[in-house]
Order: structure tokens, then sequence, then C-alpha cells
């Protein structure tokens, strides 16, 4: 990159996904001396975005790009590619020669929690578990102050969970405070409860809940400083510069404060648990109304769990439409844009 005169006009671009391991070297004055960082695009970003990819797809008159636009927080361009993909093989497999609202729907459960395992044959009892598993996390979406939205809640197996329970931020974040975290951990801990009240037992169906829990609850010790232990950072990261990961973190704590760590940590979930066991013993009715509603439906929107909450009887049982094919048979498109898989909030019980 040396040799060029002052005067010449020569404009060097090159872009990486590790700028913590370049050489300073290359960022001196006069070689790479600008950064420019490009991240993830906001809500208007994402609507520009599909209108982009949507050019050459008819769409019917119901499609609103900006309602996708807000339900797909954190989806690249390639990510929302891929959705316009899905949504027109959706489209397709029901003879439809315009691409729905529906389709879109379909489409965008099927990048953000997996594809439907439909050969999958559970038991009554492992249906039921799940069904009051998943019901205890929308519940506590439903319910407790300053969590996201709830947006859907189902029991039919995708990827490698029974069933799954989304929510949806209402506009775009980048920084979380203590109350959202605090409601994020009661809302996990809501199927490990759901399951010892109404199932009287233990499954391992909450190991993922209970993991990003724990993890969730050491970061705002070690990392946010949102413990007793006050505003102090623990544990230093080491990254492998080949590697390009984290690969160890260096203990620079005493003894006695790794303790003080753990009891902070134990006291947050602690916190979680009793907070949504306090919830959700309060409205035992309101549980048995979901959870039927979802071993009849197996699939429940926001709206429709915020129904059974209040008491009220829900419309007449919507029917989905089924696809001519499974998914195993679609054919490829002519360019398959391969996206990010964006894990919902709180994952449901997995096979063990």
């Amino acid at each position: 990159m040396d040799g060029f005169e002052s005067n010449e006009g020569v404009i060097l671009v090159a872009a990486t996904n590790r700028p913590d391991v370049l050489d300073p070297a290359l960022l001196r004055p006069g070689r790479f001396d600008r950064r420019v960082v490009v991240g993830r695009p906001d809500v208007k970003g994402r609507e520009q975005i599909l209108r982009v990819h949507t050019k050459k797809v008819p769409l019917g008159d119901d499609v609103d790009l900006m309602v996708l636009a807000r339900g797909t927080p954190g989806f690249a361009g390639a990510d929302l590619a891929n959705l316009v993909n899905e949504a027109a093989l959706v489209a397709a497999r029901h003879n439809r020669k315009v691409v729905m609202q529906l389709d879109f729907e379909l489409a965008k459960d099927r990048v953000i929690m997996g594809a439907e395992r439909k050969s999958m044959m559970l038991s009554d009892e492992e249906k039921m578990n799940t069904a009051y598993h998943e019901a205890g996390h929308a519940l506590l979406a439903v319910l407790i102050p300053d969590a996201d939205p709830l947006h859907k809640v189902t029991i039919i197996p995708r990827g490698m969970a029974l069933g799954l329970t989304m929510q949806l931020p209402v506009d775009d974040k980048h920084s979380y405070n203590k109350g959202y975290l605090e409601a994020q951990l009661a809302i996990l801990m809501g199927g490990r409860i759901a399951e010892e009240i109404f199932m009287k037992q233990m499954t391992t169906g909450a190991g993922n809940d209970i993991e990003r829990a724990t993890d969730m609850a050491r970061k705002m010790v070690c990392e946010w400083g949102m413990s007793d232990l006050g505003p102090l950072s623990y544990g230093k990261k080491e990254e492998q510069i080949f590697l390009g990961r984290e690969i160890s973190q260096h203990r620079d704590y005493s003894e006695s404060t790794a303790i003080a760590i753990d009891a902070q940590v134990r006291k947050l979930v602690d916190n979680g648990y009793a907070r949504a066991r306090k919830f959700i013993e309060a409205n035992k009715d309101a549980m048995v109304r979901i959870a039927e509603a979802l071993l009849e439906r197996e699939v429940l929107d926001g709206s429709e769990v915020k129904q059974l909450i209040q008491g009220e009887t829900l419309s007449a049982f919507r029917t989905n439409p089924k696809p001519a094919k499974s998914d195993d048979d679609k054919v490829a498109p002519p360019s398959s844009l391969g996206g990010l898989r964006i894990p919902p909030l709180a994952d449901g019980p997995s096979p063990a």
C-alpha cells in the first residue's frame, strides 16, 4: 500500500469480520485510516431491503412490508432475501400466483424457528407436558411488565425443540435495562415451573432455558455490574488470534469474590424463579386454558393468548393451509441465499 503520491487520488477499500485482530501497521494514517462499521439494518433499512428483494415477486394486496420489517429484528440482508425466497416457495406449494402475507408469516416461522418436523410423533404425555411448558412461557411473556410482546407460541416440533415461544420487540433495541433482563429470567423459568405445578415432574425440556438464564445472570454480575457487587467487571476474556473466537477466560479475582459471584448469580435466578411461580400460581385457570388451546390448535398468536388469559372464547378453529408437498420434495429456487437463524427468546423442550 506504499508508494502512492498524495495527489493521485487512490482509495483502497477492504473489509473484515475481525477488526480487533488487525495489525496496527495496517491502520496507520495513509493506509486503512478510516473505519466504517456496517451493522445489521434497522427497521427502516429492513423495509428498504425487502422492497429490493420483492421487486420481481408478485405480491398480494394484503402484504405489508413494514409489518414484516418490524417482525424481523436482527435480520441481515441475506436473511431477508432468504425470507422472500421461502415465502415464494410457500405460495408455489399452494398453487398461488401471488405471495400473500400468510406466506411471509409461514416463511418467517421456518427461518426463525426451523422447519416443522412433521414426521416426529409425540406421546400424549409428552405433548401435554410440552403444552404446559410453552403455556408457562407464554403466560409470563404477556403478564410480566418490561418484557417484549408475545408474538407466537407453538407445540409443533421445529429444529431440535418440541415447542417454541417467540417474542418480538416493538422497536429495535441496542441496550437492555435491568428490569428487562429480570423479566427474561422469569420468563425462562416459566416452563420448568409449569411442569412442576401441572405435571408434577421435572423433564430435560427446560435444560436450554436454565442454561440461558444462568448465562444471562452471570453476565449481569460479571460484565454489566447489575448486582450487589457493584459496577465491577470480573473475568478478562482471552481470545486466540487465529481461531477468531473466545477460547478461555482469565480469572482475575480472589476465591472469596468467586463465592460472592456465585451467590449473586444464584440470587438473580432464584428471584426470577420465585417471580415466575407467583404469576403462574395466581393464574392457574388461564394456564389450563392456554395449554388446552395449544393441544387443540398447536399454534397460538399473542392476541389469542391474551384472550385466553382474560377468559374470552377464541373464534372458530383456525385452519392453516397444508402444503402440497413435504419440505424434502421442494425444488430449489434459481438463487438461494442462506441466512443466519435467529433463536427465539424462550426455547421449549428439546429431545434428550
